[in-house]
């Protein structure tokens, strides 16, 4: 399918460039602009798709279905699996934090929809199919469901309602109404399209730093940085590679389209599966800019609790794959 890009990335570096072939340098310039043309066409093809199934689907119909059924305890998959297909990452986290509360949807149930939603998406999936194949991509889509269940259920258990901020307190004793941007019901699909181009453009334009910048990391890492260099860290002989992964993925900050260069390179080194997997799960869920956002909506005690769930969660996730695999 990306024969093509690789072909034209060759023809570029090897002789536009005159790039010496399989030297560092070239390697890292190829691989940069074979995945930043893959990426950016994996994205902007499945978010104008996943523009078009939300302009029929808003997020006040999620809420809406979470809230006016019996669940019996399956309301946290249907919010984790909800998370997967809504392209919401953490920057959304206030308004759908308020949203969904507001809507009488448990606090558990709404921390793993906001768990899931950053960590797994449509964009996740396709750029995962075409970088690692489909066994690979079930195994990241199916632990972050589990994940994002297993830590909003514990987190339900601690009884966190009374760590919201007072400000969250405040908006929700007013019921003040949250409006959601949604596109008009009598619009017609054509009338629509614009509409969602322009939105699928503003999205790409909006990660594309991120992007960028992970394929740049990936690059240098594929081309420049020994295997040896990983396998003293987290290589699969050391018992600590998953927590020691999740620790250094916690200070960056990008979504899942952004690290799976690394995630590539890491697993082209002979990092584990398991311990690759944890160490996206850190940079995507986990990061400091997502906990400067929910400081808005938690109190330093809750946004600490939530940290140390989700973290231990993601270790155990690790060590259970790197088992498995």
């Amino acid at each position: 399918m990306f024969d093509w890009i690789q072909k034209f990335a060759d023809w570029l570096v090897y002789h536009v460039l005159g790039i010496a072939s399989h030297s560092k340098l070239g390697d890292t310039v190829n691989f940069f602009i074979f995945d930043t043309i893959k990426i950016f066409i994996l994205l902007f093809g499945v978010t104008l798709l996943m523009g078009i199934i939300n302009s029929y689907f808003p997020i006040e119909k999620v809420r809406n279905f979470l809230t006016k059924r019996k669940w019996y305890g399956l309301d946290y998959f249907v919010a984790s699996f909800f998370g997967t297909i809504t392209p919401f990452c953490s920057c959304s986290s206030v308004p759908l934090f308020i949203g969904f509360v507001k809507g009488g949807i448990p606090l558990g149930v709404t921390l793993a929809f906001l768990i899931s939603s950053p960590l797994v998406d449509a964009v996740t999936v396709a750029i995962f199919w075409g970088m690692f194949g489909w066994k690979i991509t079930i195994i990241y889509v199916t632990s972050g469901i589990i994940l994002s269940m297993i830590a909003g259920f514990i987190l339900s258990k601690l009884k966190l309602e009374g760590l919201l901020t007072d400000w969250v307190k405040t908006l929700l004793a007013k019921k003040q109404s949250m409006e959601y941007k949604s596109f008009e019901a009598s619009l017609n699909f054509t009338e629509r399209v614009p509409g969602i181009i322009k939105e699928a453009l503003g999205i790409v334009k909006g990660v594309s730093l991120y992007i960028l910048v992970g394929i740049a990391i990936g690059g240098l890492m594929h081309g420049f940085i020994p295997t040896g260099f990983f396998e003293a860290y987290i290589s699969k002989d050391n018992p600590f590679a998953v927590p020691i992964a999740v620790i250094i993925g916690v200070p960056m900050y990008s979504n899942t389209a952004g690290i799976l260069p690394i995630m590539q390179v890491l697993v082209e080194k002979g990092i584990p599966l398991g311990t690759v997997i944890a160490f996206s799960m850190a940079v995507v869920g986990l990061s400091v800019p997502e906990g400067l956002l929910l400081k808005k909506i938690m109190t330093t005690k809750m946004l600490l609790i939530f940290f140390a769930v989700v973290t231990v969660c993601i270790i155990l996730s690790g060590y259970i794959f790197n088992l498995v695999m």
